[in-house]
Formats: C-alpha cells, structure tokens, sequence
C-alpha cells in the first residue's frame, strides 16, 4: 500500500490544528503545518490582512506537496493541515506521489468566527475569514467518497476524529491492540 496523506482542510478556525494533531496521534504519522510552508511574502500580506491570491499560493501548495512526496519516498504517511480552499488547490495536492485524502472540516461563518476570535499569537486575523468562505469550494460530488469526506465541526474533536477515521477506513490506536 502506498504512502497515504491525509489533508485536513477548511477555513482559518476550523480546527485544522487540532484535528491533525488527534489524527497524527491516533495513527502515529508525523504532522506538518501548512503554514509553515508560506513565503514570508505571503506572511506579511495575511498579517497586514489582505487575502492571498492564487499565484500566491501556488509556492506554498508545490511546497506543501514537495515534503508530502519527500515522505512518500520513505513510505512514510503523513497528516498535514491545509485550507485546500478550493478544487484547483486540492488538484496540486493530489499530484503527490502519496495517496491524498482530504477531511474538510465544515462549518458555518458564525461558528467558525466565534473560535477564531478566541485565538491568539496567528497571523491570519479574524477579518479575512469573510475572504476565506467567499474562496471556499466546498467537495464537489466527484471529490466525496473514500478519498474526500466533510466532517461537521460543531462536534468535539474527539467525535470528530473518530468519524474520520471510520468514514475513512483507518484503523484507530485502540483497534490495532
């Protein structure tokens, strides 16, 4: 079986981090930020709140997929955060030689907004979200499936890691003992 990538995408707040990290735990893959992976360019224009454009984010996606083939060579899976906002974006991360999944982590703007409020020391400010939701393109039906799920984020990270992991077929910590 190939090098698997699990994606966990969605807006700024959805709770990419902490998904990733319970799912990095859960199946003992290594997790990478994808912001780490943002020029400095891109840093300064999001911390200054102007919205990234897709010739931004080009770099950043290549970079992104670059370390998830870089794993795969090692056949090593991984579990990385990513907005993957939209279809082309996700179709970048798809070239990897790894085999890509996406969780989208799906919520509304008030839910969403009500937790990045509550967050500090990042550098996308709460004001760009309306830029965010305006980008997203939510899975399209060819995208849903065993590759590609949405997950509702009103649940706990607890509920909604477990869910991913079943809709997904991945085996837990607990059902490989």
């Amino acid at each position: 079986m190939p090098a698997m990538c699990l994606v966990v995408m969605g807006v700024s707040g959805a709770g990419k981090s902490t998904i990733a990290a319970q799912l990095s735990g859960e199946l003992g893959w290594p997790m990478a930020e994808a912001d780490e992976f943002h020029p400095a360019d891109n840093i300064a224009k999001m911390s200054a709140g102007t919205p990234l454009t897709d010739a931004d984010r080009t770099p950043w996606l290549e970079a992104i997929r670059t370390w998830i083939d870089e794993r795969a060579a090692d056949d090593e899976s991984v579990v990385v955060t990513c907005s993957a906002l939209k279809r082309t974006y996700r179709d970048i991360l798809r070239t990897a030689s790894a085999d890509v999944r996406f969780v989208h982590l799906s919520g509304t703007a008030g839910t969403v907004g009500g937790r990045l409020s509550g967050r500090s020391g990042h550098f996308m400010p709460p004001a760009l979200l309306d830029s965010q939701f305006s980008d997203l393109e939510p899975l399209a039906a060819d995208e849903e499936g065993h590759d590609a799920i949405a997950v509702d984020v009103t649940a706990t990270p607890e509920e909604i890691t477990a869910e991913t992991l079943r809709r997904l077929g991945l085996p837990t910590r607990h059902s490989r003992h």
